[in-house]
């Protein structure tokens, strides 16, 4: 089904309402544009970041942070 919104000067959009509804937004949550080389454009609700989880685990992260690691996973 497609939804007509404009773009206001500011380059806000108002989603519409059956857009909203499908993917169970509410005020506050966050989306994620994302393109594709083609032209195609997806919209999604994604989580919020866990800022004090990714703070407590940023230290733990350099253990992994080497040359030898980036050969390893570099074809992941």
């Amino acid at each position: 089904m497609s939804q007509l919104a404009k773009i206001s000067s500011k380059g806000q959009v108002t989603v519409p309402v059956d857009v909203r509804k499908k993917l169970h937004l509410q005020t506050g949550d966050t989306i994620v544009w994302e393109t594709s080389d083609d032209g195609r454009i997806w919209v999604r609700r994604i989580e919020p970041l866990d800022i004090d989880y990714l703070s407590a685990v940023s230290g733990t992260l350099s253990e992994w942070n080497s040359e030898a690691d980036d050969a390893a996973y570099r074809d992941l």
